[in-house]
């Protein structure tokens, strides 16, 4: 049964895993890799990306040493700083025809005009090395922590705020936490940034639900920084990579900050999924609602909706979205940003985006378009068949592990689609990670189908 979103804020929500060890597509935090078949396991890079670990080799214009970070060797982060940005975007041009050419034409890269300073999710470690308090980010495959005063590709206000906490921690008599010995307080802080809005939002991961002194804290970190106007505690009693645990609360501020994306105002939490890049991200989403060449009578799915961003920037566009989502709470949130922006044509659902699909098609339900944007691993196997039967006119495909869309690209095609075009968007300057969008049409006489089982669904 198709479990449609309530757009009211659940009573309790359960954020999202995130992990400190690994970066998120690019620089210093997000989440833990897929261990999928393309992927370095030590590392998390496209195998793409591990035939070209080098990739300086074939350009002859490179930094100069004393231009690049000094973090560099130990982060791991920022794979093509010896490179020139516009080698960088060479470098990724050359990828991307190599793994997309052989399906369609490859469109040049959208770059980025100021590419430092675009990451709006910073976050860091906290720990104690040799009797000092210290922040950074963890040394690649390792947990050791390497104080970062200064990253490139952070937003700056962002590292300021992480280090005047780490300033006040002796006042309050606030103990990093021991990973070894699980004692201490703070494990790790994230701090999110509304590009648009200029608000701040500060998330103080702790070991225990207990933060000394917590009122003066807060109140010290505001008089230094008042253009925060969140703060909440997230408590990770776990022995685990993942920074946010499971339990949060509030205190200081609504909970949540806003940003403005394509016209359209997003409630952002500390576990949300929300691009980190918000300059190129609107480029993105502008490049596939042109892609997907909606003339405002289609019904679109918006499979992996998430919060519902590039549902609601296309609804203007369509006669009718549907957004599904597999995380209730994310549907929940894409429900009320709607309601929020006084979007009336688009409905989200709790649930499998394959099975809603296949029951679509089975009751003679016609979806016209079909946007998606999977995680790193790429779609499953089930729901690319659930997308052919239900045979959309269009598909555009946006994906931020090209390696896996090529792979994703290769099925679609074999089962009656045609790849048009892709179109490349620097997303995350400076690493080998790269977002592309494939727009891919029905072809005439496509091939049948694939017969799949159904699985059973317990109800609900």
């Amino acid at each position: 049964m198709r479990k449609q979103a309530e757009g009211k804020k659940p009573a309790r929500r359960k954020p999202a895993a995130h992990s400190a060890r690994r970066p998120e597509h690019a620089g210093h935090s997000g989440q833990k890799p897929s261990p999928a078949s393309g992927t370095d396991r030590r590392s998390g890079a496209p195998a793409a990306a591990r035939e070209q670990r080098q990739p300086a080799a074939g350009f002859a214009v490179q930094r100069p040493r004393s231009e690049r970070c000094p973090y560099s060797r130990k982060c791991g982060g920022c794979q093509l700083q010896n490179l020139e940005y516009p080698d960088q975007l060479r470098w990724k041009q050359r990828l991307m025809e190599r793994l997309i050419g052989r399906f369609c034409s490859v469109a040049p890269i959208l770059g980025m005009d100021e590419p430092y300073h675009y990451r709006c999710k910073v976050q860091a470690a906290f720990g104690v090395v040799r009797g000092k308090f210290v922040c950074g980010i963890y040394q690649s495959s390792t947990h050791h922590i390497i104080p970062v005063e200064h990253c490139r590709i952070e937003d700056e206000n962002a590292g300021r705020i992480i280090a005047d906490i780490l300033a006040l921690l002796p006042k309050f008599h606030i103990v990093p936490y021991n990973e070894d010995t699980q004692r201490g307080v703070l494990r790790h802080v994230l701090v999110r940034r509304g590009y648009a809005t200029g608000q701040y939002l500060v998330a103080l991961v702790t070991g225990t639900p207990v933060l000394p002194a917590k009122n003066n804290f807060i109140r010290a970190l505001l008089k230094l920084h008042p253009e925060i106007t969140t703060v909440v505690l997230n408590v990770n009693r776990k022995r685990t990579s993942m920074v946010l645990g499971d339990e949060e609360q509030t205190l200081y501020g609504p909970g949540t900050i806003e940003d403005e994306l394509c016209g359209l105002r997003f409630r952002i939490s500390a576990s949300s999924f929300y691009q980190v890049n918000p300059v190129q991200t609107e480029r993105l989403y502008r490049a596939a609602i042109e892609m997907a060449q909606l003339t405002g009578t289609e019904t679109v799915l918006d499979a992996y909706c998430g919060v519902g961003t590039i549902g609601l920037a296309a609804s203007a566009k369509a006669g009718k979205v549907i957004g599904v989502e597999l995380n209730p709470a994310a549907a929940r949130d894409a429900a009320e940003n709607a309601r929020r922006n006084g979007v009336k044509n688009a409905r989200f659902y709790a649930g499998d985006a394959g099975e809603f699909l296949r029951e679509t098609a089975e009751a003679g339900e016609k979806i016209d378009v079909v946007l998606m944007d999977p995680p790193r691993a790429g779609s499953s196997r089930e729901f690319l068949a659930a997308v052919c039967q239900a045979a959309p006119s269009r598909v555009v495909y946006i994906s931020c592990n090209p390696e896996t869309q090529a792979r994703d690209l290769a099925y679609l095609t074999s089962h009656g689609y045609r790849a048009e075009r892709a179109q490349p968007v620097d997303m995350f300057p400076w690493t080998h990670h790269c977002e592309n969008i494939v727009s891919l049409t029905r072809r005439a006489t496509p091939h049948a189908p694939p017969r799949t089982r159904v699985p059973a669904r317990s109800g609900g």
